[in-house]
């Protein structure tokens, strides 16, 4: 693969569409395993014929979700840093960087797994649900929190891999998580009856295993290379530049958080048949953006090696060729939504009040594709370049635009005026960082 060979060379690098498509296609097959996880675990649940069983599932991985997605710097942040030193040629420093997201993995997944009991009582207090829904989430997340130190490491084992540019690895890894928790989740779950605890612990298992065969391709890669000083893995000075990329990051996610909870509650609001509609229409927005991360990623990682080796003309390719991707991956999307979009409507729900209701706003969430292209390859730019700052910014500000827009469009028009918040929101995030671009690139080159 280019980006690997590359670092021999130093800082000398070639960015082409081979080289954006090496990360980008095995990378969004592997996102892709992520919502198939899901179903899987959704249609064996289904199986057992209890829907107490299937609501404490999702009640708890929605919880655990949320928990988990504060710590997605430890993916994000670590592809940016290991690619920039991959870019600068500094082998100690690719590390280095990855040693100390394992050290940070290492001590909040203790944490998380020592809060685990109070995790479940606060998800329990949130969800309000009825009393067998309740026991079974708390069983689910119990157990599966018992993966948090794995599955914070594994974070931190994509970052390395992605930021070196090697996403068929990271493919791998992920197939080895998610067939092993798929496998486990039917022996377990279906076969051997254990319910909602063999969900969890087939994620246990999952995370456990892909954890030691990625620390072991990792380790027998360091153990051929320089020598790592022990105290370059606890400089102060890189930690707190990690902590502070890290905490942007974790602000950022927190902000999108908001802003799809703001989009399900005000949904809600126009009733409950408009709220089911919303839902199976936004899969198709999400469903779209494992796609774009795909590409997001790739731009994460060469744009990220660009900066680390002061080459501009790199950059500048990586930008214009990860878009060039996006935008014609997100056309091809939205073409077909809005061509198939009634019939797949029809293949998620029974309902007819649901599928006429999405069938009426289904253009609003064809077009989601296009208009959150931009969000997505900038977000993948400016982590790689960890420019994170600017990016925590300019998502405080496209929220602060949706809330407006949401206050002022959903009442005038509805259902309409609410899609129309979340591409106003979407669109803000893009030209906004876009804009910040073209400044920053003239003081960082």
């Amino acid at each position: 693969m280019d980006q690997v060979s590359a670092a021999a060379n130093g800082r000398s690098f070639v960015v082409t569409n081979r080289s954006v498509l090496a990360i980008a296609v095995p990378m969004t097959l592997a996102y892709l395993t992520t919502p198939l996880l899901g179903i899987v675990d959704t249609a064996v649940v289904g199986q057992l014929g209890d829907a107490a069983l299937l609501g404490g599932l999702a009640a708890g991985a929605l919880v655990f979700d949320v928990v988990f997605t504060s710590f997605n710097f430890l993916r994000s942040g670590t592809t940016g840093l290991v690619a920039q030193a991959l870019g600068r040629g500094d082998e100690l420093e690719e590390q280095a960087v990855f040693w100390r997201a394992v050290l940070i993995a290492v001590v909040a997944g203790i944490v998380l797994a020592a809060l685990a009991p109070l995790v479940a009582i606060a998800g329990q207090w949130f969800m309000s649900a009825e009393a067998r829904v309740s026991e079974a989430m708390a069983v689910y997340i119990r157990i599966r929190l018992l993966a948090a130190p794995f599955s914070l490491i594994n974070y931190a084992i994509l970052g390395y891999v992605l930021g070196r540019g090697e996403g068929g690895l990271g493919l791998m890894l992920q197939l080895v998580l998610n067939g092993i928790n798929i496998a486990l989740c039917i022996l377990l779950g279906l076969e051997l009856g254990w319910g909602v605890a063999g969900f969890a612990w087939a994620t246990v298992t999952g995370e456990f295993v892909a954890m030691l065969l990625g620390l072991a391709i990792i380790g027998r890669r360091f153990w051929a290379a320089p020598r790592l000083p022990r105290h370059r893995i606890l400089d102060l000075s890189a930690f707190l530049r990690m902590m502070s990329l890290n905490r942007d990051i974790m602000i950022r996610s927190f902000s999108l958080l908001a802003a799809f909870a703001l989009f399900t509650r005000q949904g809600a609001q126009f009733g409950t048949v408009t709220l089911a509609a919303n839902a199976v229409l936004m899969n198709f927005f999400l469903i779209a953006g494992y796609f774009l991360d795909g590409f997001a990623t790739a731009a994460e990682q060469l744009a990220g090696r660009a900066v680390g080796a002061r080459a501009a003309m790199q950059f500048r390719q990586a930008v214009r060729l990860t878009l060039f991707w996006g935008f014609g991956l997100a056309a091809a999307a939205t073409l077909v939504l809005l061509l198939g979009g009634t019939d797949l409507v029809a293949l998620i729900t029974t309902s007819e009040d649901v599928r006429a209701v999405a069938d009426n706003y289904l253009a609003w969430a064809a077009l989601t594709a296009l208009s959150g292209v931009l969000a997505f390859q900038m977000d993948g730019v400016f982590i790689g370049a960890t420019w994170s700052r600017d990016m925590r910014n300019m998502m405080l500000l496209s929220f602060l635009v949706f809330s407006a827009a949401l206050l002022i469009l959903a009442p005038a028009f509805g259902n309409h005026g609410l899609w129309a918040a979340l591409h106003v929101f979407l669109l803000v995030r893009g030209f906004s960082l876009l804009a910040i671009l073209r400044v920053r690139m003239r003081t960082a080159f």
